[in-house]
């Protein structure tokens, strides 16, 4: 899937283009192996194609510039071979950026093998102004896939090549969040938080918007808001505590459970269980995330902690309850509970799984924690900031602008 920035109508700045994946009708499109190789296969041929269609149309606005996903260096390669300039955007937090700079150092100090596994029970310091890296959090480490692991790793130094040899690197995130890390290479431009701010700005998932106007029936700081990104997965077992969980908590919650959210059928819901919390919770299969989090309702936020949730969870002041899936989602938790201090980390039990009373107890202390409120609401304001005239960000934008045009 590609997009094209415009200029032109306000609600027409983004378009998206659709292009095939490659794949045949019956095969496997969760086989993520398989998808990215088919995509990788075809999608140059698409992206030169459309970029050539758009420059010769007359009187249309041309590609100056691709900016392109981290992990897409190939767009980078279409880019120059049309005598476009091309940027990278990096998606992830500031703490794997270091992370990923310092693969080199990893493997010659022996932290890690040459397939990314930990040799040493070993904390690394990244940052100055970051929490230490657990051998556990390295973000290509994929417990019970070790071919999906062997093929992450493999494709790390290529993503290394990419940052250390572009022209400009924009990051989702604002300067001040962790100044240290934009010396790291001098191509960096901090240009976050990317938000839509009400504006459309294109989706692949049918939003509810009944849960907006539910939202404004409950009271301030009230409710719950449990989403965890579109891949994230639950045993059965799992996704039962959780709905037993927001039951016994007994606050009205806004959960957004997709019906693959299961790692086998569709979601089964406790015998009994949509009935009894009829009058309490909302569920829905998808929302319209930033103004959810924007709501006076939204107490604090149960997140997978993906980039993209985290920097929208932070951005409208909310706490963060934390419950990784994968990647760089467990060095993310790290940052915000330990780092920033602005949430609280879900801990399993001796079988993995995440209890209701563990649940309850983690979201009490969560909405009664002054310091995690002030936190929040001091990243809430240097966010801010950032975006408005004469903030890091935007002075960071205008000077990729002026460099590009």
């Amino acid at each position: 899937m590609g997009a094209l920035l415009e200029m032109g109508e306000e609600q027409q700045l983004v378009r998206i283009v659709p292009f095939a994946d490659g794949l045949e009708p019956d095969d496997d499109r969760r086989d993520e192996a398989k998808l990215n190789q088919s995509i990788y296969k075809v999608m140059p041929g698409y992206l030169e194609d459309l970029i050539k269609k758009v420059n010769q149309q007359e009187g249309n606005e041309k590609v100056a510039c691709v900016v392109a996903d981290v992990t897409c260096g190939w767009a980078l390669e279409i880019a120059a071979k049309l005598g476009l300039k091309g940027a990278v955007f990096f998606t992830a937090s500031p703490g794997i950026l270091p992370m990923t700079l310092q693969l080199p150092k990893l493997l010659e100090s022996g932290i890690i093998n040459t397939d990314g596994t930990p040799r040493r029970d070993e904390k690394v310091e990244l940052s100055p102004n970051l929490p230490p890296l657990s051998p556990a959090e390295l973000f290509w480490l994929c417990p019970g896939n070790p071919s999906l692991q062997k093929g992450i790793f493999a494709f790390v130094p290529a993503i290394y090549q990419i940052l250390t040899s572009c022209n400009f690197l924009l990051c989702n995130w604002f300067h001040e969040l962790e100044p240290s890390v934009t010396d790291l290479l001098p191509n960096i431009s901090t240009v976050g938080p990317i938000l839509a701010n009400g504006r459309p700005s294109g989706n692949f998932w049918s939003e509810d918007l009944t849960c907006l106007s539910w939202l404004d029936r409950q009271p301030p700081k009230s409710v719950i808001y449990a989403a965890f990104g579109s891949s994230s997965m639950f045993s059965q077992q799992q996704l039962s505590e959780l709905a037993l969980s927001l039951e016994l908590i007994g606050r009205p919650f806004l959960w957004v459970a997709r019906q693959d959210l299961t790692n086998g059928n569709s979601a089964e819901y406790p015998e009994g269980f949509p009935e009894r919390v009829a009058n309490l919770g909302k569920i829905v299969e998808w929302a319209p995330q930033e103004k959810v989090l924007a709501h006076p309702a939204v107490a604090c936020y149960l997140t997978h902690c993906g980039w993209n949730s985290t920097m929208e969870g932070l951005s409208m002041g909310v706490p963060l309850l934390c419950w990784p899936y994968f990647g760089d989602q467990f060095y993310n938790k790290t940052c915000i509970c330990e780092g920033w201090k602005i949430g609280l980390w879900l801990k399993g039990d001796e079988n993995g799984i995440v209890n209701r009373h563990e649940m309850k107890r983690k979201v009490d202390e969560l909405l009664s924690s002054v310091v995690i409120r002030e936190n929040v609401l001091k990243m809430k304001e240097l966010a801010e900031k950032s975006g408005k005239p004469g903030g890091s960000s935007s002075k960071s934008l205008e000077e990729f602008i002026k460099q590009i045009v």
